[in-house]
């Protein structure tokens, strides 16, 4: 997936999560956008540091 794929994608999830409409039950499905939002947007993944992966050339 391509990050501008992947932003729309994570800001559609955190849409879900403020939506009036969901059941409150299900918003927190929408906040696990937040996480690859903001690492797509500083371009740095914690995770990937832990694991020791490595994807820059």
């Amino acid at each position: 997936m391509g990050s501008a794929d992947r932003v729309i994608v994570d800001i559609t999830l955190i849409d879900f999560a403020l939506a009036g409409s969901a059941d409150i039950a299900w918003k927190w499905v929408g906040w696990i956008g937040v996480v690859p939002l903001v690492t797509a947007l500083i371009g740095w993944c914690p995770l990937y540091t832990v694991l020791g992966i490595k994807t820059k050339s």
